[in-house]
């Protein structure tokens, strides 16, 4: 354990995983806990956040789980108060919550649209709007310089799909893990003076369960091997990153060497977004 984020409370929504292996939200939340943090582990599948948790604990390290729709204000609110009642403070808001499904424009309906903007958009705006003011009762800290530091930090994972064009038709993903963007800067400009961070990461084509049932038919006619084969195709380093890779840039976005990042746009995708075409 690195101790970056000793006794640092985490709430990691969407920190389960939606099959086997590794999801960004399921590793980012066990790298908080090897870095010393406690984690809540939020999933809307109880079974997924307990599955995280107890890999932490496993490890010797402290979560608790708590079940959300973190697209309803009620039970973001509940997941604030149950983080409070079991840790007493927030340091970390990690956002993690996402959904997928590749359609053409012309054929999306109202309700597809609504659930994308829902769940991809919404869910970070109601979490930031209520952890915020969790945050700003938080003490500063004095680094070595004797500069304040450390009432908060927000990590909000958006995607590459919302900066560029990635061989998907899924304008309902692209347009609200784009407004991710703005989001992630307008907070971090208005609470910079109070001690509080915020940072966007966009994971580029990840080799993680959530693409595996709405993307295998798109890429491999079905074949998973043929799928993860077309996406490393695409990656200008020959490969997928994988959730790991994920968590680690936002441990490093939510610890105290990330002090003066704020208002960022951490592109971790192996170069896809560098190239031109």
């Amino acid at each position: 354990m690195s101790g970056k984020l000793q006794d640092r409370v985490v709430i990691v929504s969407g920190a389960g995983s939606v099959g086997p292996g590794w999801g960004n939200g399921k590793a980012a939340a066990v790298l908080y806990a090897r870095a010393g943090a406690r984690v809540l582990a939020v999933d809307m599948n109880p079974d997924a956040a307990a599955e995280t948790a107890s890999i932490i604990a496993g490890e010797g390290g402290t979560a608790e789980t708590f079940t959300a729709d973190v697209s309803k204000t009620d039970r973001v609110e509940a997941m604030v108060e149950a983080c409070l009642d079991r840790f007493g403070r927030i340091d970390v808001l990690h956002n993690n919550v996402g959904v997928v499904a590749p359609k053409p424009t012309a054929e999306l309906s109202d309700a597809e649209w609504d659930r994308f903007h829902d769940v991809n958009l919404k869910s970070m705006f109601l979490t930031c709007r209520t952890v915020l003011p969790v945050m700003e009762r938080n003490e500063f800290r004095m680094d070595a310089d004797g500069r304040k530091i450390g009432r908060g930090a927000i990590v909000n994972v958006a995607s590459i799909a919302g900066i560029r064009w990635l061989g998907v038709p899924y304008i309902h993903y692209s347009v609200t893990k784009g407004a991710i963007l703005p989001l992630t800067r307008t907070i971090a400009v208005e609470y910079a003076a109070r001690g509080i961070r915020a940072n966007a990461i966009l994971p580029g084509l990840m080799d993680t369960p959530m693409v595996v049932k709405p993307l295998k038919e798109t890429y491999g006619g079905g074949d998973l091997a043929r799928m993860a084969e077309a996406r490393d195709a695409q990656c200008p380093t020959g490969y997928m990153g994988d959730g790991w890779d994920v968590g680690h840039a936002a441990v490093f976005l939510a610890s105290d060497d990330a002090r003066y990042i704020t208002g960022a746009e951490l592109a971790v995708d192996g170069g896809f977004s560098a190239r031109a075409a």
